[in-house]
């Protein structure tokens, strides 16, 4: 397997030659040349590693260890359990995947886990060490540095809106003491994390010399494992292999949907993508009318992680609704840095949206409330926000036969204020994080100026 950037400079590269790389050096972010094909009967029945293993090993064949990394990432311990990703049904054709029993709450610790394993690997094997870059909009960054801490080769950088996560996401981030991992809490939203971090890879001076890495979805890696959960939901809530199934996922990034979409082109058969958004309609507003305008402001909802203007990974897919032709991808580009937006309603692109499975629709504050507690009094189950508005989007494009999986994005003790004011009571909260918000706190306040992170990064490597 070898992979090129959506922008289309270079010549294409082998998985452990982008593992340690984040964006390509033309600022596009890496693709597998083609996408492999899925041997459905082969797979049904296995255990997560299993599985996980058979999915891993269509994109990563130049990394013979990867079987012993696969079992460690994934190993009972880690997740609470064998099933790792477990379905709960709440009705005939309605589930859940619970994709929230890693050690930090959420689903981010899915891929995380694995990707800490190979960048561990990969830097014995070279005798080197890592400086990771990394922005958060609440849930990445503490997966991301629960992954790393305390590996002795990575040192983690990352960057998150000061006040804008959940007095429980960061806590959990800042509580953290372990003398390689850095939290910068950025003056600003996340997507001005984001374009700093974007801002430093494009120094490939700067990049090569501190070598930084990137732990964000921009890292194919992160992307491939979550491919895995696809195909375990899947096999979970069907008998046969001719089944059809559609997945409802909340989104901000587009890198969880995106994986999604990477499912269904190895042949899952997915018949709906269902994109959910909260109030920051970014990506809901492309699937509707074809135009992607980037926000001059970021609302601050009660679905934090959601707060981005800017999808990273939807480079990605606009790549292949052009036919991978990298020129235009870069044009498009090139309109959004300079206008904020582009429009591709009126191009020959525009009908393969509808052909690659999506529809979106919008979830704002009255309806997570309402859904959480709809949730909870039918089926007993409690929800976090971002889940919620998955599930309202859902079952609004149900259909009958179609079996509907609805991600799980994170615990909802992760959003405790939004529980309480859905149902009026607390979450349960998991003994070993009783009293998190009120462990001393280590982060550095900066500005939105990626010279800042620069500095920082130097003085600290």
């Amino acid at each position: 397997m070898r992979y090129v950037s959506t922008r289309g400079a270079g010549a294409p590269k082998r998985f452990s030659e982008i593992l340690l790389e984040g964006l390509a050096a033309d600022g596009g972010l890496y693709v597998p040349e083609t996408f492999p094909k899925a041997d459905l009967a082969a797979w049904r029945g296995l255990t997560y590693p299993e599985l996980a293993l058979r999915v891993l090993s269509c994109f990563i064949d130049d990394m013979p260890e990867l079987e012993t990394l696969v079992k460690r990432a994934y190993h009972p311990r880690v997740f609470g359990g064998e099933e790792v990703t477990p379905l709960k049904t709440l009705e005939p054709g309605l589930h859940l995947l619970c994709l929230s029993n890693g050690p930090t709450l959420a689903f981010k610790d899915i891929a995380l886990q694995l990707l800490g394993e190979l960048f561990e690997s990969a830097l014995e094997r070279e005798r080197s060490t890592l400086n990771i870059l990394g922005a958060t909009s609440g849930d990445t960054g503490s997966a991301a540095e629960y992954a790393m801490r305390g590996k002795r080769a990575i040192r983690v950088f990352m960057l998150s809106p000061h006040k804008r996560m959940s007095a429980f996401q960061s806590a959990q981030m800042y509580a953290l003491q372990d003398a390689n991992i850095h939290n910068l809490a950025v003056k600003g939203v996340f997507d001005d994390c984001q374009d700093m971090v974007k801002t430093v890879n494009a120094d490939a001076a700067f990049k090569a010399r501190h070598r930084i890495g990137a732990v964000n979805s921009i890292n194919w890696a992160r992307v491939a494992a979550q491919v895995v959960y696809y195909f375990k939901g899947y096999f979970a809530a069907t008998k046969s292999d001719d089944e059809s199934v559609s997945f409802a996922v909340p989104s901000g990034n587009f890198g969880n949907i995106y994986a999604g979409y990477v499912a269904r082109a190895m042949g899952l058969p997915i018949k709906r993508l269902i994109l959910a958004s909260n109030e920051n309609e970014v990506l809901h507003e492309f699937f509707r009318t074809g135009r992607y305008r980037v926000r001059r402001e970021v609302l601050h909802t009660t679905s934090p992680s959601m707060d981005i203007s800017k999808a990273s990974n939807f480079e990605r897919y606009v790549y292949d609704l052009t036919g991978r032709e990298a020129a235009r991808v870069r044009d498009l580009w090139r309109r959004l840095d300079a206008e904020g937006e582009f429009d591709i309603s009126h191009s020959p692109y525009w009908p393969r949206v509808a052909q690659s499975g999506f529809v979106s629709g919008k979830s704002a504050h009255a309806d997570r409330i309402s859904t959480i507690r709809n949730v909870y009094q039918r089926y007993n189950a409690i929800i976090d926000p971002h889940t919620a508005d998955g599930v309202k989007v859902g079952l609004a494009y149900r259909e009958p036969g179609v079996a509907l999986i609805c991600l799980e994005t994170a615990q909802p003790v992760k959003f405790a204020k939004t529980i309480r004011d859905a149902l009026g009571r607390d979450p349960e909260r998991p003994a070993e994080f009783l009293n998190l918000e009120r462990l001393p706190q280590r982060y550095k306040l900066i500005e939105p100026d990626a010279a800042a992170v620069k500095r920082y990064i130097a003085a600290h490597s």
